[in-house]
């Protein structure tokens, strides 16, 4: 499990990559995620990939089983693409509330 000052560490990591526009922490209703833009059309770099992977983070399309040509790509937003990668290490240990 990366731990919030270990997530923080990563963030500010792939934030100072060359190639990452931005990247931030995010919550789906069971998972977390780390989500990256990068420059339209530009591909997730090796190494970005792989730092991401070290600490347990795939990309969100594999993970869900989606039937996305792209592991991580999440669509283009504001002239930026976005990729999503998923927690794997605490996938499904989040709650989210539900009002009955």
């Amino acid at each position: 499990m990366v731990e919030s000052a270990d997530r923080g560490a990563l963030l500010a990591r792939l934030r100072d990559h060359d190639a990452v526009v931005d990247a931030w922490d995010a919550k789906s209703f069971t998972d977390r995620l780390v989500v990256l833009e990068l420059d339209a059309g530009a591909s997730v770099p090796r190494d970005v990939r792989a730092t991401l992977a070290d600490h347990g983070f795939r990309g969100s399309n594999a993970v869900y089983d989606t039937d996305a040509d792209h592991p991580s790509f999440a669509g283009t937003v504001g002239g930026v693409d976005r990729h999503r990668f998923v927690d794997t290490r605490t996938r499904g240990d989040h709650q989210s509330y539900v009002v009955e």
